[in-house]
């Protein structure tokens, strides 16, 4: 199965808030998507961690 869970993190509180799945075959490189932090309360960059 090509499709793997990865997981976001904020890099403001380094807390990880969600988990999604992606093809790691087609996009090796780390994702970033802008998500709704409620430890922040706000809107922030969220990164692919390991």
């Amino acid at each position: 199965m090509p499709r793997d869970q990865i997981t976001l993190a904020c890099p403001e509180c380094e807390e990880r808030n969600y988990t999604q799945t992606k093809n790691k075959r087609l996009h090796p490189e780390r994702v970033e998507y802008r998500k709704f932090c409620p430890r922040c309360r706000r809107h922030t960059m969220h990164k692919e961690t390991k």
